[in-house]
């Protein structure tokens, strides 16, 4: 499809859905565990508007969008607020916490192989948007539950591991949260351009991030259309 709208709307709708149930499922695991932050702020919500983020939900996909000559894009939400004090056994229930997010996007993106199944029934005149938004819905949760199960604070995957190590060395790992973003962008953009330039083949973000997520993706449309057609 090549309408400018089109393809946005193809993009848009998966990227909405999948950053609100992942944020909102922290936010309904943290009050079950005792931590009713999110719930006394309106964030226990499917309400998108209630998770956007005006930065990561909105400029930076348009960006990357763009930038990507309008055939990818990549966002994420406000943060649901968990104040770990609250929970009843902080150190554990915050591994719970932690893995809903990524959980509820592996949840939809079997969701979408599950919608894989009804495209027969869908008018010829719409069957291909919706096809489409289904391959970008399966993928892109694929991508953010990887991505944010990467063992490195502020992550979901580094707050996992900060879980599980022992006081003092979980103390440790976790300070390294203020420098999280930096190194994330340092080993999928710095790092792989000045690899090339020593003409080294150094792609982390590929080989940790991208590449898994697209055997994810391939895995599940494969199951759902009957390893055949796929989308």
């Amino acid at each position: 499809m090549d309408n400018l709208f089109v393809n946005i709307s193809i993009m848009a709708i998966p990227i909405l859905l999948a950053i609100t149930l992942h944020e909102a499922a922290h936010g309904y695991v943290a009050n079950y565990f005792g931590d009713p932050t999110a719930k006394r702020m309106g964030r226990l919500s499917l309400n998108p508007i209630r998770h956007i983020d005006p930065i990561g939900t909105i400029v930076m996909p348009l960006v990357i969008f763009f930038l990507s000559n309008f055939t990818f894009t990549f966002g994420y939400a406000k943060p649901v607020p968990v104040m770990a004090e609250n929970l009843r056994n902080p150190k554990t229930d915050m591994i719970w916490v932690a893995l809903a997010g990524p959980a509820a996007n592996i949840l939809l993106a079997l969701i979408g192989g599950v919608l894989i199944l009804t495209l027969g029934i869908v008018p010829g005149f719409l069957q291909e948007w919706f096809a489409l938004n289904l391959s970008f819905l399966i993928y892109f949760n694929c991508l953010l539950a990887i991505f944010n199960m990467m063992p490195l604070p502020p992550l979901d995957g580094g707050r996992v591991v900060t879980g599980l190590l022992p006081g003092p060395l979980a103390h440790k790992f976790a300070s390294i949260e203020r420098y999280g973003f930096l190194i994330l962008v340092g080993v999928i953009f710095i790092l792989p351009r000045l690899s090339g330039v020593l003409g080294i083949n150094v792609d982390l973000g590929g080989t940790l991030i991208f590449g898994p997520a697209r055997s994810l993706y391939v895995f599940i449309v494969g199951f759902f259309s009957g390893g055949g057609a796929g989308l």
